[in-house]
């Protein structure tokens, strides 16, 4: 298949685009940096230079391509305060592809995301494909936007799209990851010690990056129009324990911040470290015979890498 991929530079791009290779695809990656359009090249992938607001790039590359994988988002101004911006764009891109692929039966695949789909509970690919409809309807905001444009892809399928959503856990992790786990670990660094917010109960669940390029991959070839599909492979990772983990390696104490210091002391972090969001892949494995085999959470903070090099604490 030729496939083109948004973010194809990026974390998961970067290891999917190689995955897509070596079974056989061809690939064309959006570039918007010279330096973004040089690694694509170095990795076997053909380069289309544009940006997530260039919507005749995407439409032109969409038409052109016997499916889409969506990985890119305006993460810049997610981070400075403006995440209903960057889901804005998401939104017009989504809308471009579906233009682009109504009536082909062509996939488009997007990334979205497990935490806060059922907080203190076992999510599973069910959850979250309708909205509340007995909380009090007002437009959406945040988080939540970006929740309505993965549903907007679903809708799709209606429209003869072969339409997938494959939500990633926060803890995409792996060597040269600058995720929230490195964040996490860069934190520690610059406060002196590993922390927790509360009594570190909350759980986040995780997948190998590699696992996760290797699942996008699956779903492209295979997954049924209207599929969710979850990158799981850790279930719940307990908090306290990542910190743990954290403390021995840089030789620092454990202690739990209280939630009124979150912000000040994890930074953009903070409002997400509280949160409790176990996952479940059990249905994603059984549709596409995905098998994790990466290694897990806690097992690949114990391989050393995230502690070799400090990262930025933000």
């Amino acid at each position: 298949m030729r496939v083109f991929v948004t973010g194809a530079s990026g974390w998961i791009g970067s290891a999917l685009v190689p995955e897509l290779i070596a079974a056989g695809h061809q690939v064309v990656g959006l570039a918007r940096s010279d330096t973004a359009a040089a690694a694509l090249g170095e990795a076997g992938a053909e380069v289309r230079h544009g940006s997530l607001d260039d919507l005749g790039v995407l439409r032109d590359a969409a038409a052109a391509s016997d499916g889409v994988i969506h990985l890119a988002f305006r993460h810049e101004l997610a981070f400075s305060g403006n995440f209903d911006a960057a889901a804005d764009a998401d939104r017009r891109a989504i809308d471009t592809f579906g233009e682009a692929l109504a009536g082909s039966g062509r996939p488009l695949l997007i990334a979205a995301g497990t935490l806060g789909l059922a907080p203190g509970r076992l999510a599973t690919e069910e959850d979250g494909r309708s909205p509340d409809r007995s909380a009090v309807t007002t437009p959406p905001t945040g988080p939540s936007k970006r929740m309505e444009n993965a549903r907007a892809v679903l809708a799709l399928a209606d429209r003869g799209v072969r339409a997938s959503v494959v939500r990633l856990p926060p803890t995409v992790h792996g060597d040269g990851d600058q995720g929230f786990l490195a964040t996490i670990v860069a934190v520690a660094r610059a406060k002196g010690v590993s922390g927790y917010l509360g009594d570190g109960a909350n759980r986040w669940p995780a997948v190998h990056r590699d696992d996760a390029a290797r699942l996008f991959r699956l779903a492209l070839e295979g997954a049924p129009a209207g599929s969710v599909l979850h990158a799981v492979a850790d279930e719940g990772v307990p908090i306290r324990t990542v910190a743990e983990v954290i403390g021995r390696h840089l030789g620092l104490p454990v202690a739990s911040v209280d939630a009124a210091d979150a912000a000040a002391h994890f930074t953009w972090l903070g409002a997400f470290l509280a949160l409790d969001g176990p996952a479940s892949a059990a249905r994603t494995r059984a549709l596409l015979g995905w098998q994790p085999t990466g290694p897990g959470l806690l097992d690949d903070l114990d391989l050393g890498h995230y502690f070799a090099t400090a990262t930025p604490a933000g």
